[in-house]
């Protein structure tokens, strides 16, 4: 008996389909709607912020964009990247502008949350950059200058806030990260942490309190 080879055809390309469709069942979306989000409202202004769980601590997804009294921006100095990025604050600020429930990051809680992404212990006590891709995974999947995206692997969504000079003047936005830690190194200077769109390790350095960065809550 002849077999027809339009029939062979078909039945090949049927078989193909459903074992690309069953493979692609597997394939993990590595978009953030995949993650285990969270949701806080801040009392004081209604707004509603994503959190995370990343290891054993609890951050929030988003950059804090409180308005406090004084001491406050938008990021880039307008509405339209205060509304994208959030709100950049003085050190003092910064303290005082964490909801309730949350709180500041010390400079060891950064630490943890880079050695749960990988970083040595040697590498977090280092300054300036360090680890390897830690900071990549990071930064979210857009919002970065030159295609400077990182993978977001663990839904912390980094944004680039840049930051805002003591002086008045705002550098940086879409190209740098900076976020306050609440660990003073001395009476002027706290430590902060930097990500930048060309690199994807992070920095660990010293900031002028007067100067303003973003923020980061972690939960109490």
């Amino acid at each position: 008996m002849k077999t027809n080879k339009a029939t062979i055809g078909a039945v090949l390309l049927t078989a193909l389909t459903i074992l690309f469709l069953n493979c692609t069942k597997n394939v993990v979306d590595p978009t953030p709607s995949t993650f285990n989000y969270s949701s806080f409202t801040d009392s004081r202004d209604s707004k509603t912020y994503k959190s995370i769980k990343i290891g054993n601590q609890e951050w929030m997804a988003e950059n804090l964009a409180f308005k406090t009294e004084s001491g406050s921006w938008n990021a880039g100095g307008s509405d339209a990247y205060g509304a994208k990025f959030g709100l950049l604050y003085t050190w003092e600020a910064a303290k005082q502008a964490v909801p309730a429930g949350w709180h500041l990051p010390t400079d060891a809680e950064w630490k943890e949350l880079e050695m749960t992404l990988g970083m040595s212990q040697t590498d977090v006590d280092a300054i300036n950059f360090r680890g390897t891709n830690e900071g990549g995974k990071l930064k979210a999947t857009s919002q970065w200058s030159e295609n400077g995206n990182g993978t977001n692997d663990v839904g912390f969504s980094a944004l680039p806030a840049g930051f805002r000079s003591n002086s008045g003047s705002f550098f940086v936005y879409t190209w740098y990260g900076y976020w306050w830690t609440a660990t003073e190194n001395d009476s002027s200077n706290a430590w902060f942490r930097l990500i930048t769109y060309s690199g994807t390790k992070i920095s660990r350095n010293n900031g002028f309190k007067e100067d303003a960065y973003s923020v980061r809550c972690i939960k109490n």
